[in-house]
């Protein structure tokens, strides 16, 4: 059996040697350690042999089988070291073609938007003024003059957030840039009670509704709220800052027209439509072949909420506005879809 055992492994070493590609070496394995194998078959007899000789035999025949074990551990190595090298071979680096540039980020569109909203209002002297995302109810809504049941009050319209918080005034995320006119004109009047100064400032910032989704309403969009307080404001000054405004965001030749509206925190309110880029006028899904898109609501600053903020109404008055900066973007841009903003789609982003 010792003589049969040095045969299985010298047949079973030059086999392996010709073996030139993994689909051989896999049969070479079953063929020389499968369980159908000469050696697995030695094993199977090492019982029938005597007591004397069982353990030299059975001592050689695990000896043989760690020999090819280990060779064909290294003969895979090697066939697979031979196929990285001709892979490398078929591909090889070209040092003199020249090199691919690094891709550079890109500003958002919305982001472009907001920045020349910032420099156009800036001109005419308005500051920014910031506030925060998450807003108790008493200033998203009962501060802005919101009846107790008000339908943009209701769970299926606003965000509320969990928690032990006074049942009436929970926290909401905002809806609405305009909780930060209070706080805004609060700070002010609060330097100077009796004599509060001027409030001229935009208000950026990102809004949360339970919108369908649609090419014209998104869940979260970017606002940017206006407010200008002070005394002899009217309606007039009102239209012929967001007049302006039109011409230097769209153009001298844009068309746009105020339409009466409600808001419980302005009186009189109105909303300020442009004339659809994306159809010329003509209509389309983007203004609901209207040929007319809403940009903003806007309306002079309703006397309960002057009051609320620190300014006596009998003394002053004022006018606020609040625009959608993706409509804007779409009208700048000729986009058809605000969700294109909120896709993370690199053609799409590409493109400014």
């Amino acid at each position: 059996m010792f003589t049969q055992l040095n045969a299985i492994e010298r047949a079973a070493l030059e086999a392996l040697q010709a073996v030139q590609d993994e689909a051989a070496l896999e049969a070479w394995r079953v063929a020389h350690l499968g369980r159908s194998s000469p050696l697995m078959k030695v094993f199977d007899e090492i019982g029938k042999v005597s007591k004397e000789e069982r353990p030299a035999i059975g001592k050689r025949a695990n000896e043989v089988r760690h020999t090819l074990e280990a060779a064909l551990g290294e003969r895979q190595e090697a066939l697979r070291q031979s196929a990285l090298a001709r892979s490398l071979d078929l591909e090889r680096l070209d040092v003199t073609l020249p090199g691919r540039r690094i891709a550079l980020g890109r500003v958002h569109p919305v982001t472009r938007t907001l920045r020349l909203i910032y420099r156009i209002f800036a001109d005419m002297g308005f500051q920014i003024y910031r506030s925060r995302d998450v807003e108790t109810d008493e200033y998203n809504f009962q501060l802005l003059n919101f009846p107790p049941h008000h339908p943009a009050r209701e769970m299926q319209d606003s965000y509320y957030l969990a928690g032990d918080y006074p049942e009436d005034n929970p926290l909401v995320l905002r809806t609405h840039t305009s909780p930060g006119q209070i706080r805004a004109m609060r700070e002010y009047s609060s330097q100077h009670p009796q004599n509060p100064p001027p409030v001229r400032i935009i208000l950026p910032g990102m809004c949360y509704r339970y919108e369908q989704v649609s090419a014209r309403y998104e869940i979260q969009f970017n606002q940017v709220e206006g407010l200008a307080v002070g005394k002899r404001i009217t309606f007039s000054d009102l239209k012929g800052t967001l007049s302006d405004f039109a011409r230097r965001m769209f153009g001298q030749q844009v068309q746009t027209r105020f339409r009466a509206s409600h808001f419980p925190f302005t009186e009189p309110s109105a909303e300020m439509d442009v004339e659809c880029f994306v159809c010329g006028g003509e209509g389309c899904t983007v203004c609901k072949r209207t040929g007319w898109l809403e940009i903003l609501g806007c309306g002079m600053v309703h006397p309960t909420v002057l009051q609320n903020g620190g300014y006596d109404p009998e003394v002053y008055s004022g006018f606020a506005f609040g625009m959608g900066t993706e409509r804007i973007t779409m009208l700048r841009y000729r986009i058809e879809d605000i969700r294109y903003f909120w896709s993370n789609d690199m053609r799409f982003l590409t493109q400014f």
